[in-house]
């Protein structure tokens, strides 16, 4: 008698081999059989025309925070993920000093967008190390399962404080406690390591952040701590501004660990053929057997707009500004008021506010022909045709004056959609050659970040439907390819060896998918972080079942209550 039998499902078993038809049975929280007939259940569960795949291995998220306080981890929980990395991007809050706990709060809300209010209200702190902070993690029951990257720049402020924020060089003295730092991480299970070596992540005061000119000594003192640990991934993101000087470096840094490392990788409008030469640095790598690889979305990084959310088109018009703080009802109504209404679409961008409004708040003001209208369920591969220039233009209206009133009907929740990378083309053509080259492995969710402006945690979910079922504007790709990508690979490489395929002995994540609902909804604006915090959320349905170590979390798109959810260390 099994715990639970999933019957007669359609299943795709992360590996990549052709879909079958058969059964999955379950003994506590382990998968024992998969296809055939399997024996009686406790519980049996009919899968006939459902989709039976692994749970989604998500490595790229933000929830180091969240996490702390939060059981359920919303909305990736939602969309079929049951394993979240987190301690991307080089940035977390351990190790961490007392005294340093509210520098690494501003870094988080300028690199992630976490307002600072609801972390300083939502951490417990109650550790200082790294290991420390996995065992604060472990306490905590949750939905899904959670696993840590060790982030570069808590870790310099917390060898350096004051010269590690200022960016100064480190001392051989600091390179070496920061190694005996990351191998102690990585030796209570850690996943890795990962830093930014950029200019768009800095602090809310305009601050770079503390490892962004890191030397390369210090990064291969790292890497050494990493040989002498035999574990973990090396990540980062970098600007490439010497593209050759760079995977020079890491290139050495591969070579010296053994270990995987990754580099995120986007389209960029202003350089067309960037990802082209980087994609080229990695297969040359690769030639030579390095384990350097690009992290890649599986569609465009975009910021959402709305009359709540962090952005909109009119926000740097001082009449739209003044209205900033009032209830999301009286700012409507007024918003709605013909005297407002024109006193706002007679102003310019307002310098004052230019200066404090991020630079992409320019072209936010005034390229209507880069801007969607996000509707339920949303187009994330919008054609020209569908941008606000264009649907005004049909209309016979001026394109400000359309987008003011496109974002004031109805009840004042419709979104815009604003393609910032993976869009240069005007399609998904770059992400299909990203998606399709082995040696890309997909992450950038970013579930628990940009809180008021970016909703991608819903992107497992995209994945399948969008390039397995929905693609109009270029080809579709098979759902065993899908599913592999986001399953066994992500698994596999960054050290998950107990799950990410459905096979006899491995922990039994998974999903029961109903392949011709799965359905995403259009994000909207919810205030239940702490201090009453904003956030985007995204609602889906399609996931008939979502099990976390046999455990059911999900029923027909409703949580169940359950908390299975466990910390992950990572083994040798």
């Amino acid at each position: 008698m099994h715990d639970i039998v999933i019957r007669d499902g359609v299943i795709l078993d992360g590996t990549g081999a052709p879909r079958f038809s058969g059964d999955v049975a379950i003994e506590g929280e382990r998968i024992v059989q998969v296809g055939g007939k399997a024996g009686p259940g406790r519980r049996e569960i009919d899968a006939a025309g459902r989709l039976v795949t692994p749970g989604w291995v998500d490595v790229h998220t933000h929830y180091d925070g969240q996490a702390t306080w939060d059981p359920l981890l919303a909305p990736s929980s939602w969309h079929g993920s049951t394993t979240v990395l987190m301690g991307n991007c080089g940035v977390g809050f351990a190790p961490c000093r007392a005294a340093d706990r509210e520098a690494l709060i501003a870094l988080m809300e300028g690199v992630e967008d976490i307002p600072g209010i609801v972390l300083s209200e939502g951490l417990p702190w109650t550790w200082e190390s790294f290991p420390q902070y996995l065992d604060a993690l472990e306490r905590m029951p949750r939905v899904i399962d959670v696993a840590a990257q060790l982030p570069h720049h808590p870790l310099r402020v917390f060898v350096m404080g004051e010269r590690g924020l200022n960016r100064e060089a480190a001392t051989e003295e600091d390179i070496a406690e920061m190694a005996r730092l990351t191998e102690e991480a990585l030796r209570a299970g850690a996943f890795g390591f990962t830093t930014s070596r950029t200019d768009q992540h800095k602090t809310p005061s305009g601050e770079l952040v503390p490892a962004r000119y890191a030397e390369e000594r210090e990064l291969l003192g790292i890497g050494r701590a990493m040989a002498r640990a035999g574990r973990g991934t090396f990540g980062m993101l970098s600007d490439f501004e010497d593209e050759a000087a760079e995977f020079r470096w890491l290139r050495e840094l591969a070579k010296l660990t053994g270990r995987p490392a990754w580099f995120l990788l986007t389209d960029r409008a202003y350089d067309p053929q960037r990802w082209v030469r980087l994609m080229a640095g990695v297969h040359a790598a690769r030639r030579e057997g390095l384990p350097i690889a690009a992290q890649v979305a599986c569609r465009p990084v975009g910021l959402i707009l709305g009359l709540h959310t962090s952005l909109n088109p009119f926000a740097l018009r001082e009449s739209y500004a003044a209205l900033d703080g009032l209830p999301p009802a009286e700012k409507l109504s007024r918003l709605r008021d013909p005297e407002t209404r024109a006193r706002i679409l007679s102003e310019d961008a307002s310098p004052r506010l230019l200066e404090v409004l991020p630079p992409l708040s320019r072209a936010i003001a005034t390229r209507w022909d880069k801007m969607f209208a996000l509707g339920d369920p949303p187009d994330y591969e919008p054609p020209p045709e569908r941008s606000l220039a264009a649907l005004a233009a049909a209309a016979g209206q001026d394109p400000a004056a359309f987008t003011y009133d496109y974002l004031t009907g109805e009840d004042g929740g419709r979104m815009i959609y604003f393609p910032v990378v993976n869009y240069a083309a005007g399609d998904l053509s770059v992400v299909e050659a990203m998606l399709k080259d082995p040696c890309t492995v997909v992450g950038l969710s970013d579930g628990g970040a940009h809180c008021g402006v970016i909703c991608d945690a819903s992107m497992p979910t995209f994945m399948l439907s969008h390039w397995g079922r929905d693609r109009t504007r270029g080809p579709r790709l098979p759902l065993e390819f899908l599913v592999k990508r986001q399953t066994s690979e992500t698994a596999e490489f960054f050290g998950f060896a107990d799950r990410g395929r459905l096979k006899p002995g491995l922990k039994a994540d998974l999903n029961v998918i109903d392949f011709d609902r799965l359905r995403i909804h259009r994000p909207e604006v919810v205030f239940d972080l702490p201090a009453g915090g904003r956030r985007l959320i995204q609602r889906v349905e399609g996931y008939d079942l979502t099990l976390v170590s046999g455990v059911p979390i999900l029923e027909n798109d409703t949580p169940t209550g359950a908390l299975p959810g466990r910390l992950v260390r990572a083994a040798g």
